[in-house]
């Protein structure tokens, strides 16, 4: 079939194509929304765990209270030497990398978790992975307890 004429008698071109071009964009951009929503979800909860392992190793940490003290009754407090130790051991039970830190009065202990969050549709444009960090801290308790 011949394409139709203008009143001049030049042929018309036709939108052959046009609607699947439009159509892989929109699919492509669409695509990359979907990507981002579900990589930044993915990344927010990496990062949730995060801090929930530096607070739960910084808990940890404050209750390694000093032994000595405390069955004497003459004090309850935490050992810092104890509760950087205790910290640690909850990091690796978690399977989790991290620093602990101590203040330099030695009643405040900073724990700091890192890592990473692998992506699902980012890597198709390089980005493999996302850092996490993760944060969490305890004031070490200090004190003597009045006899009874």
């Amino acid at each position: 079939m011949p394409a139709p004429r203008t009143r001049r008698g030049e042929r018309l071109r036709g939108d052959e194509g046009g609607i699947a071009v439009y159509t892989a964009i929109c699919t492509i951009a669409l695509l990359g929304i979907i990507g981002l929503a579900i990589d930044g979800g993915g990344k927010l909860r990496a990062t949730e765990r995060a801090d929930a392992v530096a607070m739960e190793a910084a808990r940890a940490a404050g209750q390694a209270i000093d032994p000595a003290a405390a069955v004497t009754g003459s004090a309850v407090r935490v050992d810092p030497e104890a509760a950087q130790s205790a910290a640690y051991a909850y990091l690796a039970r978690a399977g989790a990398q991290g620093s602990v830190a101590l203040s330099a009065d030695r009643t405040q202990l900073t724990v700091t978790v890192s890592g990473a969050y692998p992506t699902k549709f980012l890597s198709i444009v390089g980005i493999g992975s996302m850092n996490v960090r993760g944060h969490g801290a305890a004031r070490l308790l200090h004190g003597v307890t009045e006899p009874q």
